[in-house]
């Protein structure tokens, strides 16, 4: 009897070792999204809009851990430093099934003595904020 049991005892134990294990990265998992107040802003691509004059075109990459039809990024902005606004995409939905995702924003004019700008993420819960990203512009050609 004792034969079986031993291996059987065993068997539980580990079991119940691999399940606390999961459970406990699981809760830390469930804490670093909910810590996360904001989307970040990961990646963005720049270049000259095709038409004349300052405008550009803008490639957004943003992460969003928390994407959920409850709550997600629903925006993104492009300001100056000295916080003017010069072009805003509106996200209309999650992106849960697409992280991190890629959106674009085309023909934001850009008065000629910026030479760089700011990109932005929106929570629909918090608003502005998360990690931004610095952007140089692109000289015409």
């Amino acid at each position: 009897m004792q034969k079986t049991v031993l291996p059987l005892m065993l068997s539980l134990a580990m079991s119940c070792s691999s399940l606390l294990m999961m459970a406990r990265a699981s809760a830390q998992t469930g804490q670093q999204e909910t810590q996360q107040r904001f989307p970040d802003v990961i990646g963005v691509k720049v270049r000259p809009a095709a038409g004349g004059g300052r405008q550009f075109d803008f490639d957004v990459t943003i992460s969003s851990p928390y994407d959920t039809p409850d709550r997600y990024a629903d925006g993104f902005r492009v300001k100056g430093k000295d916080g003017t606004v010069y072009g805003v995409r509106k996200l209309w939905h999650d992106h849960a099934g697409e992280q991190p995702f890629t959106r674009d924003l085309y023909g934001v004019d850009i008065p000629s003595g910026v030479s760089s700008v700011t990109v932005e993420a929106r929570d629909q819960q918090h608003g502005w904020g998360g990690e931004t990203l610095d952007v140089i512009l692109p000289k015409k050609r």
